[in-house]
């Protein structure tokens, strides 16, 4: 099995290499941002990638986008800082087939990529729970809202102002602001202090219930 470790931390790419290193006939690569993940995409075409969300100047989404475009059929799990389910609703709807916090056990990372591999689907233990036992919205509309929104959202519920978020995104600071402009219009939601409020109070939404640790 080939594997692409895509982490901008030399040490979580050490760590994941060996602990992936435990599978029979894992094949492992390495990047440390999305261009030469990209390279290695393209050249040496792996079965399963290991991605960040956080990479030095991307988002690990939108690489995941790219690639899905590319070749529908790749298969990826998220391996994030994040725990909460607004990530892993977004990793899911930009194609992930896994999704994994850094703080759950490693033997959850080595079912995700074993899972990824049979084209099938899991989400850590902790996610799995509040994606059962919370809800996502009380408005429909949150449904409506694109990855990058849903993306903008969760950030906007970490406290993060619009500069950090276009600073995280590598995007304009006109482009983020334009997106929450969208974000309050499908919300229905008239000021930016509404929006940060609707953000924090539905951080932890229910999108389904999983089936075990499956999405």
């Amino acid at each position: 099995m080939k594997i692409l470790i895509v982490d901008d931390h030399v040490i979580v790419r050490e760590g994941v290499s060996r602990l992936l290193a435990e599978l029979p006939g894992a094949i492992i690569r390495e990047a440390e941002n999305a261009a030469d993940a990209m390279t290695i995409f393209r050249t040496e075409p792996p079965d399963v990638i290991v991605l960040d969300i956080n990479l030095k100047g991307n988002s690990g989404l939108e690489f995941l986008r790219k690639i899905k475009a590319e070749d529908p059929a790749v298969r990826v799990v998220i391996f994030s800082m994040y725990s909460d389910v607004v990530y892993a609703t977004s990793a899911r709807r930009a194609g992930a087939l896994g999704y994994v916090s850094k703080s759950a056990a490693s033997d959850q990372l080595l079912m995700a990529v074993k899972r990824a591999a049979r084209g099938e689907t899991y989400v850590d233990s902790a996610i799995a729970s509040e994606l059962a036992l919370t809800a996502f919205s009380p408005q429909e509309n949150v449904n409506h809202l694109s990855n990058r929104e849903l993306e903008i959202l969760s950030l906007l519920a970490d406290g993060k102002s619009l500069s950090d978020i276009a600073d995280a995104l590598g995007v304009a600071y006109k482009t983020v602001a334009n997106t929450c402009t969208r974000i309050k219009e499908k919300l229905g939601v008239d000021r930016t202090a509404d929006l940060i409020r609707f953000a924090v109070e539905n951080r932890h939404m229910r999108t389904v219930t999983p089936d075990e640790s499956r999405w």
